[in-house]
C-alpha cells in the first residue's frame, strides 16, 4: 500500500504564493490601477496560471485586498485598544488613533482608487465602519468634556473627517501629498475644532508613543 503524499510543503508554497501575489497587487496597482493580471503575474514572478488558480479574476483578486485590508484594520484597531485608556483627553486620543491609522490607509490607498470602478463605495465603506465608529466614540466624549465644539453631531463630524482623510489619501496617490501621518492628523484635531498650535503640541507629544504598524509582510 502507497504512502500518502505530503502535502504541507505544497500548501506552504501555495500560501507564499497567494501572499506574494497579494503584497505585488498592492505595490503595483498602488502605482497603476489599471496594471493588468497578466501584469501582475509577471511583476510576482509567477506563472499566469498560478495566479489565476488563486484568483480567478480581478475582482477575486480585489476582494481579497478588500478583506486583507480589514482584517488589518481591525488588528490595528485592538492594538489600538491596549493603548491610552478612557481617562486620555479626548485630543490626544484622537491623534493617536489617526496616527495608528494613517499607515494601514496609506497602503490600502490604492483600495480608494479602485472602489468606484471594482469595488462599489458601500464595500470600502464597510471596511472603514469600524474605524469611523471609534473616531465617533472619540469625538462624542470630547465634545462633553469640552475638549472639542459640539458644533456639529459627533457621527455628522466622524463622517466629515473621513471624507477628508480619504481626500487627503487620494492626493497621496496623485503624487500631491508626501505625508507620515502628521500632517493628516494634525487637519483632523483642526477639522473637530482644536487651535491649530494646539492641535500641532499634541500631535507632536503622541507620534513617540505610537506603535509601528500592524500590516502584512512584502
Amino acid at each position: 500500500m502507497s504512502k500518502p503524499v505530503a502535502r504541507e510543503p505544497q500548501r506552504r508554497n501555495a500560501r507564499s504564493n497567494r501572499a506574494r501575489i497579494l503584497a505585488t497587487a498592492r505595490r503595483e496597482l498602488g502605482r497603476d490601477p489599471d496594471t493588468t493580471l497578466e501584469e501582475l503575474a509577471r511583476a510576482a514572478g509567477v506563472v499566469r496560471r498560478t495566479l489565476f488558480g488563486h484568483f480567478p479574476g480581478r475582482a477575486a483578486l480585489l476582494e481579497a485586498l478588500a478583506e486583507e485590508a480589514s482584517e488589518v484594520l481591525r488588528s490595528t484597531m485592538a492594538s489600538a485598544a491596549e493603548g491610552p485608556g478612557p481617562a486620555e483627553p479626548a485630543e490626544r486620543a484622537l491623534a493617536h488613533f489617526m496616527l495608528l491609522l494613517w499607515p494601514v490607509g496609506d497602503r490600502y490607498r490604492m483600495l480608494l482608487a479602485l472602489a468606484r470602478h471594482d469595488l462599489g463605495a458601500e464595500r470600502v465603506a464597510d471596511i472603514l465602519a469600524p474605524a469611523r465608529a471609534e473616531v465617533t466614540a472619540i469625538l462624542q466624549r470630547g465634545q462633553r468634556d469640552g475638549a472639542f465644539p459640539a458644533h456639529l453631531p459627533p457621527a455628522v463630524l466622524s463622517a466629515g473627517l473621513e471624507a477628508m482623510i480619504v481626500a487627503l489619501l487620494e492626493q497621496v496617490n496623485t503624487g500631491a501629498l508626501e505625508d507620515d501621518g502628521t500632517r493628516a492628523t494634525v487637519a483632523t484635531l483642526v477639522a473637530a475644532g482644536v487651535p491649530r498650535e494646539r492641535a500641532e503640541k499634541v500631535v507632536e507629544s503622541v507620534s513617540p508613543t505610537v506603535p509601528g504598524p500592524t500590516t502584512p509582510e512584502d
